[in-house]
């Protein structure tokens, strides 16, 4: 069954060559960017199975229009892909003196599958990138009281997600599914090759899990739970996600942030 799916940093990288792999499936795309002239070269290379959508997600404003716009664009979005993320930048701090990958990472995936649950239907699934990185959240550091090196941020940032994922299955019994998924370390990607100078493992490696993740049965009923592509199955994330206050206290943070 042909599928609409929405694949957020859609422009390079894991959400790129996953974009174009479930294009030559047959199924609807719709490419996030934040930059325009990249968002029209995957268009012309993708053809009539894509559509695009430009956004900057490290500003909150620009994800409310962007779910708004959808809302009002699509019917129903099948699937969500929350795959855009930072890792190392030259300004780690926004404006506003919020760290960059928790306003990207965490904040913006969260808000976007709030906004866009109204037109989800109910099998539908929302599939966060996490990481095999995390590392117990600074509730600071998450509203920009307290600066973290990059991979303290980046761990944190992607620990925040993971807990959040979590506390709206619980919430969400009957769907859309929310998984975690981290596709695999130190993929061939931008990010990495930037932060770690190294080409990278087989991207490929992360487009099959997250076409399975988006599409296959196993995910199907996997809603709450995170899977480490590393290892090649459900396993528990950090152990802060069994602690209930701690997962209450970042949820709450997350939902402060992200309010239409």
């Amino acid at each position: 069954m042909t599928k609409t799916i929405l694949i957020t940093g859609a422009t390079d990288g894991l959400g790129r060559a996953t974009a174009l792999a479930l294009a030559a499936q047959g199924h609807n795309v719709i490419a996030h960017g934040r930059n325009a002239q990249k968002l029209d070269k995957l268009k012309a290379e993708i053809g009539a199975n894509v559509s695009t959508a430009q956004a900057d997600m490290s500003d909150l404003s620009e994800v409310a229009q962007l779910g708004r716009d959808l809302l009002h664009a699509y019917e129903s979005i099948d699937v969500l892909i929350n795959n855009a993320g930072v890792f190392k930048t030259s300004q780690p701090r926004l404006n506003d003196g919020m760290d960059v990958r928790f306003v990207v990472n965490t904040f913006a995936p969260a808000f976007l599958s709030k906004l866009l649950l109204h037109n989800m239907p109910k099998d539908g699934r929302l599939v966060h990138l996490s990481s095999a990185a995390q590392a117990p959240v600074d509730d600071d550091a998450m509203v920009g009281k307290r600066q973290l090196q990059d991979m303290e941020a980046y761990a944190q940032s992607k620990l925040a997600l993971t807990m959040w994922s979590q506390d709206f299955a619980s919430k969400h019994p009957d769907g859309p599914v929310s998984v975690a998924v981290n596709p695999g370390s130190l993929l061939a990607t931008k990010m990495v090759r930037e932060g770690f100078g190294t080409a990278g493992n087989d991207i490929n490696i992360g487009v099959d899990i997250l076409t399975r993740a988006a599409l296959s049965d196993e995910f199907g009923t996997a809603s709450g739970q995170y899977f480490d592509n590393d290892s090649g199955q459900f396993v528990a994330p950090h152990p802060d996600a069994a602690n209930a206050a701690k997962v209450a206290k970042v949820v709450a943070i997350i939902d402060a942030h992200t309010t239409d």
